[in-house]
């Protein structure tokens, strides 16, 4: 391994390609399955500490708020300590929280070290992905940011499964010690095959940028996490946390247009591929983890699956992405890269209006090959959105630029969980109301024997049995209007693609090699 530190931002050919490839795709799969390796732990967690069921969720979301607020500062401190240290204290870091997330004993410590996890991890994967940007040519490029979309979006798929295995035949503390020998294995290849990249010592950090931003992410969160419970803006906590966030964003948008050196560079914005890519992969956050997050409890609560078959009926949605990112790897380059895109919303509005049509009573082969067809859209998707969004992005912007790409994936999948949970609540009880209006002593169908004997209004009993039946299909009237919806937005995002160009020879340093010969 040569003494000397290069600098980041191009491609030169060298050796332990694949072992580098290797050492960064496991960092990014630790931090991609402690997505959602914890959902299905949850109900084993909050007994464990004594929360109630509104405390436990900061389980899952003082991780995404402190894993999205720290993504975008990773540029900076790649330039600042140089971007092999800043990973491998990520890691190192990671795997320290996740520890101490196993032996928490309170509901405070295991939301504090929580925070801290998401703070360590939030590097990982802009990181990684700048390192495979290095490493490979523009030719091989497609192949390697298919690799690395396996490991970031198979990540929240596999983490029901692992974490339902766990929770059931050990202990929920497993699902956070698993990240142990993975971070080791990562630590020990980056150490031995990465190079350092030149430090730039006069790197500054624009704290006021990222002070609003930071508190921007942070009120949108608590906004809406905690909207549905607080009935929105009939509360206080709501109207100052939307306020807030309104407030510092617009903040946020002024300093970056005025200041001399702004956190975030404006002309990043001028790019348009990268503009178009970021909303792109926005609305990839919301239609495929919001989707994720509405399957789980259809599963479990409408169909009656246990946790760990549950995980195992959307595994598919996994095999499906892995397949054909490898497939569509190969057609970068040969295909035009947005009738690749095309092809992987419509695949994706598709699913969704499928899964509009479900019932409980839809089959396991159905929910398969519908969520293999999901995960093939997202395949279809991923790796060329990856290679033209920074294909036209000048070379010594591209870890700033890849900051930013998934701090934009990271906000889309908060918000398209939170909104669709929402609207479900929401949708449930307008729905419940409509249909109860139809239920009267004078409706014809009551008086029928069958639904006399169970459903009499005139009793408790029955009342009790109309309101859990009403209940149930007002759920999934509900669901149908989330999928619907997801379905309208995955086909609108469709026209971007004709505001793509095609990729030029980007500006930049000249290309020097990142990694050890």
């Amino acid at each position: 391994m040569a003494d000397a530190p290069v600098p980041a931002g191009g491609f030169q050919p060298v050796a332990h390609r694949g072992m580098i490839t290797a050492c960064v795709t496991l960092a990014v799969i630790m931090q991609a399955l402690d997505t959602t390796i914890a959902n299905v732990a949850l109900p084993y967690i909050q007994g464990a500490v004594a929360a109630s069921a509104d405390q436990i969720n900061w389980v899952l979301t003082s991780y995404i708020v402190a894993a999205a607020i720290m993504t975008p500062p990773s540029a900076f401190l790649a330039r600042r300590f140089g971007r092999k240290r800043v990973l491998m204290g990520s890691v190192i870091g990671f795997v320290i929280a996740s520890v101490l997330c196993g032996i928490a004993q309170s509901l405070p410590e295991i939301v504090g070290f929580r925070l801290l996890q998401g703070l360590c991890g939030a590097a990982l994967v802009p990181l990684s992905q700048s390192i495979l940007l290095d490493l490979y040519s523009a030719q091989e490029r497609g192949k390697a940011m298919a690799l690395f979309g396996v490991s970031v979006m198979v990540g929240p798929v596999l983490g029901p499964v692992i974490g339902g295995w766990l929770t059931e035949n050990t202990s929920w503390r497993w699902v956070f010690y698993i990240n142990v020998p993975i971070g080791i294995l990562a630590v020990l290849g980056l150490s031995a095959f990465v190079k350092e990249t030149v430090r730039d010592a006069s790197a500054r950090l624009d704290w006021v940028g990222f002070g609003l931003l930071s508190v921007t992410i942070g009120a949108l969160q608590m906004f809406l996490d905690r909207g549905q419970q607080l009935d929105w803006f009939s509360s206080l906590e709501i109207q100052a946390e939307a306020l807030l966030t309104a407030v510092a964003a617009y903040l946020f948008l002024v300093h970056t247009a005025t200041a001399r050196r702004s956190f975030v560079d404006p002309s990043l914005f001028r790019d348009r591929n990268f503009v178009v890519g970021l909303i792109f992969i926005f609305t990839i956050g919301i239609t495929y983890l919001a989707s994720l997050a509405l399957m789980t409890p259809y599963l479990e609560s409408l169909m009656g699956y246990p946790v760990v078959t549950a995980g195992l009926v959307m595994g598919p949605r996994g095999l499906g992405t892995m397949v054909f990112m490898f497939v569509v790897g190969r057609l970068i380059g040969k295909v035009d890269t947005r009738l690749l895109l095309a092809t992987g919303m419509a695949m994706t509005a598709w699913a969704m209006y499928a899964m509009s049509g479900w019932t409980p009573d839809v089959s396991a082969e159905t929910i398969v090959w519908v969520g293999f067809v999901q995960g093939a859209g997202l395949g279809f998707l991923f790796v060329p959105m990856s290679a033209v969004t920074f294909a036209t992005l000048p070379l010594h912007r591209r870890a700033e630029g890849t900051g930013l790409y998934n701090l934009s994936r990271n906000i889309g999948s908060a918000v398209g969980i939170s909104v669709m949970a929402a609207l479900l609540t929401s949708n449930t009880q307008v729905n419940h109301a409509e249909l109860a209006a139809h239920l009267t002593p004078f409706n014809r169908i009551l008086e029928q024997p069958v639904f006399a004997r169970a459903f009499n209004p005139a009793t408790a009993a029955g009342q009790a049995a109309l309101d859990g039946l009403v209940t149930h299909q007002a759920v999934i009237i509900a669901y149908v209007d989330d999928f619907l919806l997801l379905m309208v937005l995955s086909l609108i995002t469709i026209p971007l693609v004709l505001l793509l160009r095609s990729p030029k020879q980007a500006a930049g340093p000249k290309p020097e090699p990142v990694v050890a010969d």
